[in-house]
This record gives C-alpha cells, sequence and structure tokens, in this order.
C-alpha cells in the first residue's frame, strides 16, 4: 500500500472534520470515567475500552468518507481494495494516536496503587501495559467497524446497530482479545500486578487483518 494513498485518506478524513464525533465521545467517556488520583490500571482499563467504539466509528466514518466519483478514481489508478484497505488504516493509526494520548493522559493524573491502596503499581510497566491494552482496542474496535459497514452492510439503519453490538459484545464477551486485554489491567489492580497484554494484541492484529481482508476483497466485486 503506497504512503499517497494513506496520505490522501487521512488528509480526507481530517478535513472533513466527522473525526469530531468519535473523538469527543472518547473525550466524554474519560472524562466522566476517570478522574485524578483513582488507581492506575482501573483508569487505563477504561480508557482503553472505551477507545473501541470510537475506533469502530472512526474506521465507519473513513470507509463511508469519500465520495464515489473520488473512490471510483482513486479504485482506477490502484484497485478498490487498496484504496479500502488505506482508508481502514488510516481509521487505525487515527485511534491508536487518540490512545496513545488518552494513555498518556490518564498515566499522568492517576495514582501508581493498586485499588485497595495497599501496593504500589511501578508507573511504566502499567503504562505499557496501558498503551498495548489500547492498541489492542483499537485493533478490534477498527475490525468492528470494517465488518459492520459498507460493502458488507449497505444499510445505515443496520449497519449502526451492527456496530454498536459488536463493540459491545466484543468488551463483554470471553474470550475476546479486548475483554482480556481490559480484565487482565483491571486483575491486575486489584492484585498489585501488572500483565502486559501481549497474547491479546497478537490476537486482535490477527483479526483485523483478516476483517480488513474480507472487507477489501468484497470492496474489488461491490465497488
Amino acid at each position: 500500500m503506497s504512503g499517497a494513498l494513506l496520505r490522501y485518506q487521512t488528509a480526507l478524513l481530517m478535513r472533513s472534520q466527522r473525526w469530531l464525533a468519535p473523538v469527543l465521545l472518547y473525550a466524554a467517556f474519560l472524562a466522566v470515567g476517570v478522574q485524578s488520583g483513582q488507581p492506575v490500571l482501573d483508569s487505563l482499563g477504561y480508557a482503553a475500552a472505551v477507545l473501541l467504539p470510537a475506533g469502530a466509528w472512526l474506521a465507519r466514518v473513513c470507509v463511508t468518507n469519500e465520495p464515489d466519483a473520488a473512490r471510483h478514481c482513486a479504485a482506477a489508478a490502484t484497485s478498490p481494495a487498496r484504496v479500502h484497505l488505506s482508508s481502514l488504516l488510516a481509521a487505525l493509526l487515527c485511534t491508536a494516536a487518540l490512545g496513545v494520548l488518552g494513555t498518556v493522559l490518564v498515566t499522568a493524573i492517576s495514582r501508581a496503587v493498586s485499588s485497595d491502596n495497599k501496593v504500589l503499581i511501578p508507573l511504566l510497566p502499567a503504562a505499557g501495559a496501558g498503551l498495548l491494552a489500547a492498541l489492542t482496542c483499537a485493533l478490534i474496535g477498527t475490525a468492528v467497524g470494517a465488518l459492520c459497514t459498507w460493502p458488507l452492510l449497505r444499510g445505515t439503519g443496520w449497519s449502526l446497530a451492527a456496530t454498536a453490538l459488536g463493540a459491545l459484545l466484543t468488551l463483554v464477551v470471553t474470550g475476546s482479545p479486548a475483554h482480556a486485554a481490559v480484565s487482565g489491567l483491571v486483575t491486575g489492580s486489584h492484585t498489585g500486578v501488572v500483565h502486559t497484554p501481549v497474547l491479546p494484541l497478537v490476537a486482535a492484529a490477527v483479526i483485523a487483518g483478516g476483517a480488513a481482508a474480507v472487507a477489501g476483497a468484497l470492496s474489488s466485486r461491490r465497488g
């Protein structure tokens, strides 16, 4: 995938200002759910969890952001699949950047203690675990957005409902990488041990790659 195509999709997203709604949603969730002085791992787990629906929304925005005429021109110059994959990658990178900012902010205002305030939590490993959890949720959110909009689902109503349901299920269902990453942070806050979610991150990358491949292949057929 060319860097020019990715830069084009990112610039298209920024200029459209449609990124404001999911970013404000994420900021609002953080403002409501994270307060200064709370245990760091609990706060990082919450921040990672609320990033997932924002990522799914950003993926929907990027996939549907380009006018049909512009999409057809870009597809003619490259391919429909590459155009579609570049839009999903732009969404993922924006979501990941949002997750990094959220992780830094939450780490800065939280206390490096366990949930019962009895065990000191090493701050840098906690921040690293929170960052990996955020990236896991960013990947799963992008996968949900990719599978719940065009070209797999065309109707706006069904697509929105599927995106909301998919985001919820991937957070609460046991076996989901996002659920495992967030649960690991919360459990670590109770036990005073930092659990680094490497395996959930790898699983999320595989799932996101598969979802993007399916969506890209269908975009070539239904473009």
